[in-house]
């Protein structure tokens, strides 16, 4: 398979020697320093470019992409709320492919996996309440992270007594804490910490007076990142439209 590569930071280095490693060939690597090899015969010739950017130009790299007839994988967040309607409209009405996740761990499909179904069970027992914490590098901009929020849709998606979830504390890059935005009881609260050169840790709290039920991911490295975005691109060659990770993994 022909896989172009946009965005060439630690990501892009990681996924490239796992896809020369499983047979791929890299046939373009686009970074901002060379945008105009979007419009180049090389980058048009891939069956999938895989992007890893920032939330900003994110919209702008699917577009382009598009434009030269390639798909897509993305695990670049932040953009899903102004530009959704238009990605959704694209791939299942113009033809478009995208496969987006906020995580492309492995381990974090099966950790999703669990989280969804602890969140049926507790939605009988109201005594315990819920709230996530989530830890990342401080090379990250957004927070909470993508899959922080993925994680508290699901939770709200499956427990009657959530409306919806807030942003609470962030503890900066600087040591410094920004204040909970809001301390509504019928939302679930998204803890963020930027701290050092941590790949991701997702923890799921559920306390009660009597006891607590903690589920947490620690990602050792980028590395199961990077397979999972490889595994991706693989399953997207063959397949088209909006694509997510419960496509790829039936669990």
């Amino acid at each position: 398979m022909k896989i172009a590569l946009i965005g060439y930071g630690k990501m892009g280095h990681m996924i490239e020697q796992i896809a020369r490693s499983r047979g791929h060939e890299i046939v373009s690597i686009i970074d901002i320093d060379n945008q105009e090899d979007f419009n180049s015969p090389e980058f048009a010739s891939a069956d999938v470019a895989i992007e890893f950017t920032a939330p900003h130009v994110a919209y702008g790299n699917y577009l382009r992409a598009w434009k030269a007839g390639v798909k897509v994988v993305s695990g670049s967040t932040g953009w899903l709320s102004e530009h959704g309607d238009d990605v959704r409209k694209a791939c299942n009405e113009e033809g478009k492919t995208l496969f987006w996740a906020s995580n492309f761990s492995i381990g974090v499909a099966i950790f999703s996996a669990v989280n969804k179904y602890l969140a049926g069970i507790m939605n009988s027992f109201a005594q315990y309440d819920v709230e996530e914490t989530e830890t990342h590098h401080i090379h990250k901009l957004d927070h909470p992270s993508g899959t922080g929020i993925t994680l508290a849709e699901q939770i709200v998606e499956r427990l009657d007594r959530k409306t919806g979830w807030q942003t609470g504390t962030v503890k900066n890059p600087d040591g410094s804490v920004t204040p909970a935005e809001g301390n509504d009881p019928e939302k679930l609260t998204i803890n963020s910490i930027r701290e050092g050169e941590v790949p991701g840790i997702h923890q799921i709290k559920y306390d009660s007076e009597a006891d607590c039920i903690t589920i947490t991911h620690d990602a050792h490295s980028r590395q199961g990142f990077a397979l999972g975005a490889v595994l991706a691109a693989e399953y997207t060659h063959k397949h088209s439209g909006l694509l997510t990770i419960d496509d790829m993994f039936k669990f």
